[in-house]
């Protein structure tokens, strides 16, 4: 598994899909993005942004409800690549039971942030995002140069 960071959220230029960007944490050439919608985006970036909500809404009421458990998120795993569907599963550690939850990556993500709990990628959920027809290489090249210069400012567009 590949350790990931939250690099931030951005449009699809074409879309206008919100796309959340794991870099990996050691090697700044793996990127992963996830299209997710935008009520996901948005509380990521609100997070990212440390804007506390008024109330609590859906990820703070959960990571509440972990907590008041007894519980503790230990980490978050994306593990499934099927049919353009991103899989991901919640790591909780509750004194010595681990619990394991099926889970949007949107939705663990969010999750990871607010507990301050690693992401990780299965290896072969990298291999199978990439696109290995020769004839794409010229818009996978695009679309890794266009993830890689993605500026702070261009995360906040059309997000908040």
């Amino acid at each position: 598994m590949i350790e990931m960071v939250v690099h931030g959220v951005t449009l699809d230029p074409v879309s206008q899909m919100p796309i959340v960007v794991l870099k990996a944490k050691d090697n700044e050439e793996i990127l992963l993005p996830i299209w997710i919608g935008i009520f996901e985006a948005d509380s990521i970036v609100r997070q990212l942004q440390n804007i506390e909500p008024p109330r609590p809404m859906t990820y703070e009421l959960t990571k509440s409800i972990i907590e008041n458990m007894g519980a503790r998120l230990e980490k978050v795993v994306i593990n499934d690549l099927r049919d353009s569907t991103y899989y991901a599963e919640l790591h909780l550690l509750q004194g010595n039971n681990l619990i394991v939850i099926d889970s949007r990556p949107s939705d663990a993500i969010n999750l990871a942030l607010r507990f301050d709990a690693p992401v990780f990628v299965e290896e072969e959920v990298l291999e199978k995002s990439k696109v290995p027809k020769p004839e794409e290489e010229e818009e996978k090249e695009k679309l890794k140069e266009w993830l890689e210069n993605i500026k702070p400012e261009d995360f906040e567009k059309g997000l908040s």
